[in-house]
């Protein structure tokens, strides 16, 4: 069986959690602490140099790191990834796009507001400001793309929805107003009613 090395609130790995359910991909969860300093010991540094999570592990005893990377790997050949050329090019487009204008912005706002301890939120302070504006810069993009649309890339549900999903739908986690998104909160709706969707919270 796969396993997921994981931390449960994050973001990216929930990703994962949420396309492997919907694939029928069973997982076996080791998670890690959010403040305890385990992914940058010796024996996780050994899987991942890089020290973070999510990390895929095969039964061959490869991994595989960054959450990107693994959600193509669960989902090529499945109904998650586009048949065409063009989708498969969008799909990849809006999952670069999640990782270098939205990820930074929205994903660390919430982890400074929501879950680091008030004495190391204290030093980030003066960064706030250009979280929210750069943030809200991404899910102004993301709102114009779902206009007259459903999906993110290639004319149906795939893994740019499920990438953009991780963390716009904890957003307001790290002070965003969802609200000024009508078309991002419609499409959050959708995306939690399509089939065998798990939320964040739900234990494996």
């Amino acid at each position: 069986m796969l396993t997921l090395h994981q931390m449960h609130v994050s973001g990216n790995c929930y990703k994962v959690r949420l396309a492997a359910r919907q694939l029928g991909q069973p997982l076996a969860l080791r998670d890690y602490g959010l403040h305890d300093g385990s992914t940058r010991k010796p024996d996780y540094l050994s899987k991942n140099p890089n020290g973070r999570v999510p990390l895929l592990e095969l039964d061959d005893g490869r991994f595989l790191p960054e959450s990107g990377a693994i959600l193509w790997y669960l989902a090529e050949g499945t109904k998650l990834v586009p048949d065409d050329k063009w989708g498969r090019a969008e799909t990849l487009q809006w999952m670069f796009f999640e990782q270098y204008s939205h990820e930074p912005y929205i994903a660390v706002a919430r982890f400074w507001l929501a879950y680091a301890p008030k004495s190391e939120l204290d030093k980030k302070r003066h960064l706030i400001g250009e979280w929210h504006e750069k943030g809200n810069a991404a899910l102004a993009v993301m709102e114009t793309r779902l206009s007259g649309r459903d999906w993110f890339a290639g004319g149906r549900y795939s893994i740019a929805d499920i990438a953009l999903y991780g963390y716009t739908h904890s957003a307001t986690e790290g002070g965003f107003d969802l609200t000024r998104y009508p078309g991002v909160t419609a499409w959050l709706t959708r995306v939690a009613s399509t089939p065998g969707y798990v939320p964040l919270s739900e234990t494996w």
